[in-house]
């Protein structure tokens, strides 16, 4: 799928199966429908380059985080009444909807909780003394759960706003994406050292894997919705699929036998049971078909 005129950071589900949207440097956000893939869409356009996006749970609103560290808040029917905020600074790297709050992690160490209904800011945390770069919920604790720049995981009380466990080490630079498998025991987390590392919840959050997963950078880890698999993208043009239950690699994405990307993968989303979306700095959004029984070990 193409159209966008930059690299594509985001990918997110659209209201009706079959439909996502995409956020991209040039501005964009774009609604797709993997029936009819050649007939993307203009939602809004911006001034700033769009690193994060979120459609809001029985709202007809998404919320889009820039380059500059504002959040959009639109609704496609009507992008003219579009609201801008200006919040964060250096980026609005993830967004996070718990409930009827959403939170927003971005550049300089700000995490910030949202009164979603007024479309405003309720209360900001400091954590890390550097970016956060992205967020997942664990119901259980529960915990709001950041992956930051200074390398380490943070685990921050989502109504209390405080800081009660952090992970150091969780990557030599930085923690750019973290996800729970579908079972819930496990959470993998990637960043700038290539390695993804598998975290055992049940025994407080154990380190049991360290794998050399890529040769640059892990922008992307997505779960499969309903079978132990998942997915991550890389810097190094490459998208590849994991065991959840072994954490065996399982297939190679790429550019050579697959026709891939040619460049950084940025974002992936399970469409659906059978359909791994991924989206690059080669201004492409891939769609890859789906048969768990053609994946084995390679």
């Amino acid at each position: 799928m193409t159209g966008h005129k930059a690299a594509i950071y985001s990918l997110a589900h659209g209201p009706a199966s079959g439909t996502f949207f995409s956020g991209a440097g040039d501005g964009w956000i774009a609604s797709w429908n993997i029936d009819t893939p050649e007939k993307g869409a203009l939602v809004a356009s911006t001034e700033s380059n769009i690193f994060s996006i979120l459609p809001l749970s029985n709202q007809q609103t998404i919320v889009a985080g820039n380059m500059d560290g504002g959040l959009h808040w639109l609704d496609p029917e009507n992008p003219t009444q579009t609201k801008n905020i200006a919040h964060h600074k250096k980026g609005t790297f993830s967004l996070l909807q718990i409930d009827d709050n959403l939170y927003s992690g971005g550049g300089q160490d700000l995490l910030t909780r949202w009164d979603i209904a007024n479309a405003k800011s309720v209360e900001s945390l400091r954590i890390s003394g550097k970016s956060i770069r992205c967020l997942t919920y664990d119901p259980d604790e529960p915990a709001l759960i950041a992956g930051c720049s200074d390398g380490a995981i943070h685990f921050i009380d989502p109504k209390a706003m405080s800081e009660f466990r952090v992970i150091p080490n969780a990557d030599q630079r930085s923690v750019f994406s973290l996800a729970f498998t579908i079972c819930g025991r496990y959470l993998v987390s990637g960043g700038r050292d290539a390695r993804l590392r598998i975290w055992d919840k049940e025994n407080g959050y154990e380190l049991i894997h360290t794998i050399p997963a890529h040769w640059f950078t892990i922008n992307s880890v997505a779960v499969h919705p309903s079978l132990p698999l998942f997915a991550t993208g890389s810097r190094d043009k490459t998208v590849k699929i994991w065991s959840s239950e072994t954490f065996d690699l399982l297939k190679v994405l790429n550019a050579s036998s697959h026709k891939g990307h040619r460049n950084s993968v940025n974002a992936l989303l399970w469409l659906s049971e059978h359909i791994l979306l991924s989206a690059a700095d080669d201004r492409t959004i891939i769609a890859w078909s789906f048969e768990a029984d053609s994946i084995s070990h390679i």
